[in-house]
């Protein structure tokens, strides 16, 4: 998506553009209110029981899906009904309150989206687990120097490191690319518009609908949790293993589990997604594999684990691996070269400046041309500047945690030394701004591929005898972080400028949630993960399906020894078929065929390479969902599908943390149902008949 950006000369009158609908008109009478009005007792305690509430729903997706979708939309939603409810509460008891206004809305939904984002940018599903010695098992690699077990305090202390460096990089760069560049974020945008919209009449009945709805579904699929608990106790035990398909692909992988997470994210997703998904795994599950495993004993050990990296896994990581670098670097080129294509046209065609003395708006005469913006594009840059702060103070305050970074981080992993910390502090604010442009431009944010490349580089870098893979994996969570929150800060940026809440108020709000996220993530994340150590899990949805991907790729810097025959082959093979597909992909937008919307999503594809068919059935049955109910009442649909999906999400991930306290508490399921093909029933029912003969 281009920049918004109009060409020089070619902007409409002034008096054209205002009468086009303005959303500003509708908030002119209203004052914007101070910080303190913003940022308040209501906003703080809304801010952290949403944070901390969907900070388990994240968590959940993390460590068994992987996708990161957008809570943006059901942290506006709820930020918006809960201080409402709060606001009811006390009028009721007579007590006067401070006017809920859109930008205290701004302030929960930036710091409850902050806190969140920890749960992906943070790695508790990728590089902290594949440190651990779960994914070194049965693989090269698996000695101490190469293998870090997940320590709460360690990750605390990491993540409060490496989380805020990223912010304090792309501050300098805040009105350049919110005002002069005019990027379109537009997730931060639509974000913005849903609040700015909820503060209107109209838009307040609508939300109170979609936030029943919420409601209902979530307590719905809490109840369908807990109900499905009873019955599974026993391993192979549940309404998960029903073989929904058949026996024979049952055992390939293929059915439907009933995780509500997977139809919740298949909701949101586009079609192709899905459709690429089911297609890889078809391909890969239905296809390759079985065939590969026909080649045990010759390509590979007969009786290896299904985990193990020298087995079929291999197989599965690795080509999986080249896939995903194969669509992940064709996008980085494609994005910074569209970067550069667009900054180079900008300076080309500078925007005319004009003196606008005496006028309401003059503090924009070195931003603004009065003659190509509408009145809300020139009442939301006048209060978005009037916060300023010296370009140094980001500047310094970023010099200052990678100093302490530098010193402090190579305690907590001692393969990583002194000089590859200050390294990867020196190459962050490139990639942190190349990253938030291109976001800007694209919405896509790539901070797992500058990751992915880091870590080939640092792992490579330190070898395999001095603890390469943990320095690499180390080295992908400082980069990944850093530019992660970097984009984040200038989404919400845009959708401050949006709803015009003070960039200072903004900054406050996201740093506010991020050390939020820094404490309150490792704490969830550990319940989860002394479950899984217990051995309560469920094997088709392991948590933490990209761990092994991710160590597998520090191991691919380092050396290909251990691997299965033909690994490296059929790693090229795939990687000139994606790279093949991605481009055909480009071309096909570029020049705008018709076969463009039924060319296969490269990296979707690869994804479903190594997670379990569940997870696309699962999305699919989402997105069928999706159609039919279009079909029926699409108007409907387009209103109340989000807070379906958001309720199918936070139901499946607060019944899940239920279920995890359970184990805890070492409760057990009283009922075990299990399915059986009718040749097994008919021997389990020989086998009862004769031990009761026997008795």
């Amino acid at each position: 998506m281009e920049p918004s950006t109009p060409p020089a000369g070619r902007g409409l009158r002034l008096e054209e553009e205002e009468e086009r609908p303005s959303m500003e008109r509708v908030f002119e009478g209203e004052p914007v209110p101070s910080r303190s009005e913003t940022i308040t007792l209501r906003s703080v305690a809304v801010s952290v029981a949403l944070g901390c509430t969907l900070s388990v729903v994240a968590m959940k997706l993390a460590l068994t899906s992987g996708f990161a979708p957008s809570l943006a939309i059901p942290a506006g939603l709820l930020g918006f009904f809960l201080p409402r409810v709060w606001i009811r509460l006390l009028d009721s008891c007579e007590t006067s309150q401070l006017p809920f206004t859109r930008q205290e809305n701004t302030v929960i939904q930036t710091c409850v989206v902050a806190c969140t984002s920890i749960a992906f940018s943070g790695g508790f599903g990728t590089y902290i687990l594949a440190m651990s010695s779960s994914a070194a098992e049965g693989s090269i690699g698996n000695d101490d120097n190469n293998v870090e077990e997940p320590n709460v305090g360690r990750m605390v202390v990491f993540l409060l490191l490496t989380s805020f460096a990223g912010m304090f990089a792309i501050m300098p760069f805040r009105d350049s690319l919110i005002i002069h560049h005019r990027l379109t974020f537009p997730s931060g945008t639509a974000t913005a518009h849903l609040i700015n919209t909820m503060h209107t009449p109209q838009g307040a009945k609508q939300n109170s609908k979609q936030v029943a709805m919420l409601l209902k579904t979530f307590c719905g699929i809490v109840a369908w949790s807990i109900f499905q608990w009873f019955f599974a106790g026993g391993q192979d035990c549940g309404f998960r293993t029903l073989p929904t398909f058949g026996i024979m692909a049952y055992r390939l992988g293929f059915s439907f589990n009933f995780s509500m997470t997977n139809v919740g994210v298949g909701m949101f997703c586009p079609y192709k997604i899905t459709i690429s998904m089911l297609a890889g795994s078809l391909i890969s599950w239905g296809l390759i594999w079985p065939y590969i495993e026909t080649k045990a004993g010759d390509w590979y050990p007969k009786g290896l684990d299904d985990d193990n990296i020298s087995g079929i896994n291999g197989y599965r990581v690795f080509i999986g691996i080249s896939m995903i670098l194969a669509d992940g670097l064709l996008h980085m080129l494609f994005i910074l070269l569209r970067t550069l294509y667009t900054m180079s046209k900008q300076e080309d065609n500078p925007q005319p400046m004009q003196n606008a003395g005496g006028q309401p708006f003059q503090c924009l005469n070195d931003v603004l041309d009065r003659t190509t913006h509408s009145f809300d594009d020139r009442r939301r840059t006048q209060v978005f500047l009037r916060d300023r702060m010296p370009s140094m103070a980001p500047i310094m305050a970023y010099v200052f945690l990678s100093v302490i970074s530098t010193v402090v981080i190579p305690h907590l992993y001692t393969p990583l030394r002194y000089h590859h910390v200050a390294f990867a502090y020196l190459i962050a604010p490139l990639f942190a701004f190349c990253n938030a442009y291109g976001n800007g431009i694209t919405d896509m944010n790539i901070a797992t591929t500058y990751g992915k490349i880091t870590m080939l580089i640092f792992s490579s870098w330190v070898g395999l005898k001095d603890g390469g893979v943990v320095a690499g994996l180390a080295a992908c969570a400082i980069i990944a972080s850093n530019v992660s929150t970097a984009s984040d800060l200038m989404q919400d940026y845009k959708t401050g400028y949006i709803t015009l809440t003070s960039p200072h108020t903004i900054s406050i709000s996201q740093v506010a949630g991020t050390a939020l996220g820094c404490v309150i993530n490792p704490v969830i994340f550990w319940v989860h993960y002394k479950v899984y150590k217990g051995g309560a899990h469920d094997d088709s949805n392991t948590i933490g399906p990209y761990a092994k991907v991710y160590r597998g790729i520090a191991m691919l810097g380092m050396t290909e020894n251990g691997l299965p025959t033909h690994t490296m082959l059929l790693c090229k093979v795939f990687f000139t078929l994606a790279l093949s597909v991605s481009v055909l992909r480009e071309v096909a937008a570029c020049r705008g065929w018709r076969v463009r919307p039924y060319i296969p999503s490269t990296i979707a594809m690869a994804v479903a390479f190594f997670v379990p068919p569940t997870i696309p059935i699962g999305m699919v049955v989402g997105s069928a969902v999706i159609y039919l109910w279009g079909r029926s009442d699409r108007n409907d649909m387009q209103m109340m599908s989000p807070a379906v999906a958001c309720g199918l999400i936070c139901g499946d991930g607060f019944g899940s943390l239920v279920s995890s306290m359970l184990t805890l508490l070492k409760a057990t399921p009283p009922i075990c149902i299990m399915f059986l093909s009718r040749e097994v029933n008919v021997s389990l029912d020989a086998f009862l008949a004769a031990k009761a003969t026997s008795s």
